[in-house]
């Protein structure tokens, strides 16, 4: 099969997946509300624990996935995580309580590994000097499918709160279709790495990368920014509800907005600016117009103006390819997985720390009797992290490409 037709399908399997994601954030606070009892900022708590939970397992598990998809090749890899999020999405549909979610989320974060095992896929297709270009459409897929998603979810939520995820494991299982009868093996046999269990656990598999020049920097860098970013799937929805009086089709509405923008930067502009700044200077200027958005956010308290800035805070993105780009070109093609297991692992950590905090800082801004009243504390507290990443980067040194073994 063509790399393009790979390509094709893998960008389809990334863009269903967000849209899967996507289509569930526009109703969280009346999920929330409902099988909690909660009120909104107790029920912004109660959804941090479900995104944590999920973060959790892949934290754990990021690292074996990785390296089973060394061993025993992509393609089964993916097709096992897309079964698990169809069963997972299900599940979701037919919970008759918070615990059942529970269960759902942590099942699911452990098989979760259809975007770190789709980025080692293009990692074996793509020469090094393509990567960041094929990183950012990737990007875009995602992107498109969280203009999709939200807008779905939306629509569905006003047919009842579950209505969502029925639609999402739908497309999660028509994905599992597709990818069964058109996805080849990526990986050929002589590539293989031996499976090695004692490198299967996060910590053994950090030091197995952390050995490669520049990569360990990289790897903090990276963490840093998805606690950061990770503040707008962790509060977006409880924020536009709280500021403005959203209520489940304008979340969706400004998800998509986002979504949108998202998919054409990553789309139209990762590869010409990589082509014209490089991947570091890239990532730096993605991480300044991050902390724009950010402090933006923090202070807005017009639904009008948080649409206006949209623009600019998807053009943010641009950074999370390029950063990428420097990590896979800094590893060698036979660590590639291992590297996307261990990315995934840490970015799972980032991605579980920050609903927790994230949701509380909400919280503790928003529950009756705060000392100060500010929806947007989570955003400011983002803005700050995002600098702290562009600091640990721009104190970084450049490393050269690793050499194929």
């Amino acid at each position: 099969m063509p790399k393009q037709f790979a390509l094709l399908f893998l960008l389809l399997t990334v863009g269903l997946d967000a849209i899967g994601i996507g289509i569930i954030f526009p109703v969280m606070p009346d999920l929330m509300r409902e099988v909690t009892g909660a009120n909104l900022a107790t029920a912004a708590l109660w959804g941090g624990v479900l995104a944590t939970s999920f973060a959790v397992m892949q934290f754990l598990f990021g690292p074996l996935i990785g390296n089973l998809s060394d061993a025993y090749g992509r393609r089964p890899v993916l097709l096992v995580a897309l079964a698990v999020m169809a069963v997972d999405y299900l599940i979701m549909a037919l919970a008759p309580n918070f615990w059942v979610l529970l269960i759902g989320r942590i099942v699911a974060g452990i098989a979760a590994a259809t975007y770190a095992t789709a980025n080692a896929y293009l990692a074996d297709i793509t020469a090094p000097g393509d990567r960041g270009r094929v990183f950012g459409y990737l990007g875009a897929a995602f992107g498109i499918g969280f203009i999709v998603g939200p807008l779905i979810g939306g629509l569905a939520g006003s047919y009842g709160v579950r209505a969502p995820f029925a639609v999402a494991a739908a497309l999660s299982a028509a994905n599992l279709v597709l990818g069964w009868f058109a996805l080849p093996e990526s990986l050929e046999p002589v590539a293989r790495r031996r499976f090695d269990l004692g490198r299967a656990n996060p910590l053994a598999a950090f030091r197995a990368i952390g050995h490669l020049p520049g990569v360990g920097r990289y790897l903090v860098i990276s963490a840093i920014w998805v606690l950061a970013y990770q503040s707008y799937t962790s509060v977006w929805a409880f924020y536009g509800t709280e500021r403005f009086g959203w209520n489940a089709w304008w979340n969706g509405l400004a998800l998509a907005a986002y979504g949108l923008g998202y998919a054409l930067v990553l789309a139209l502009l990762v590869g010409p600016a990589i082509k014209r700044w490089g991947e570091r200077r890239t990532a730096i200027f993605g991480m300044v117009l991050d902390i724009l958005a950010f402090l933006a956010y923090g202070f807005l308290t017009s639904g009008f103006w948080a649409m206006v800035i949209t623009p600019v805070a998807a053009l943010g993105g641009i950074g999370g390819p390029a950063l990428q780009a420097l990590m896979s070109n800094a590893t060698p093609n036979d660590q590639q997985g291992e590297l996307q297991g261990v990315q995934a692992s840490v970015s799972a950590l980032a991605t579980g720390v920050s609903p927790m905090l994230m949701t509380y800082v909400f919280y503790s801004f928003t529950r009756p009797g705060a000392p100060v009243y500010s929806p947007g504390a989570p955003f400011l507290l983002a803005a700050f992290l995002m600098t702290v990443a562009l600091a640990v980067l721009l104190a970084s040194k450049r490393r050269p490409a690793a050499t194929a073994r």
